[in-house]
């Protein structure tokens, strides 16, 4: 669920900001009123860019926080497998290592 969300927001930050280099490219050609008005739109754009941006950042550190706190319960709950489980992989690592 959280990489839906991610992928979402990345590709609605793409599409902001695609957009927003569009109306800046359009307001180069422009002058006067209308440029002032489409710069105008290119910042709302890139706003609205930076507002999904820290949406997914606060999304992303809670559901980090999430995990962490789960995995701790894990650890508490289970110490031996834990410490297993990381030897394993310690022996792992070493053995692939020591073959090269």
């Amino acid at each position: 669920m959280l990489e839906t969300n991610i992928s979402t927001v990345n590709n609605d930050v793409k599409t902001l900001v695609k957009d927003a280099q569009a109306l800046f490219t359009a307001a180069a050609a422009l002058s006067g009123e209308k440029a002032d008005e489409v710069r105008g739109r290119g910042m709302r754009v890139l706003d609205a860019a930076l507002v999904k941006a820290h949406e997914a950042q606060a999304s992303a550190l809670v559901a980090g926080k999430e995990m962490a706190a789960s995995a701790d319960t894990y650890v508490k709950e289970n110490p031996w497998r834990t410490i297993a489980a990381a030897a394993s992989v310690g022996l792992l690592v070493g053995v692939i290592l020591g073959r090269k």
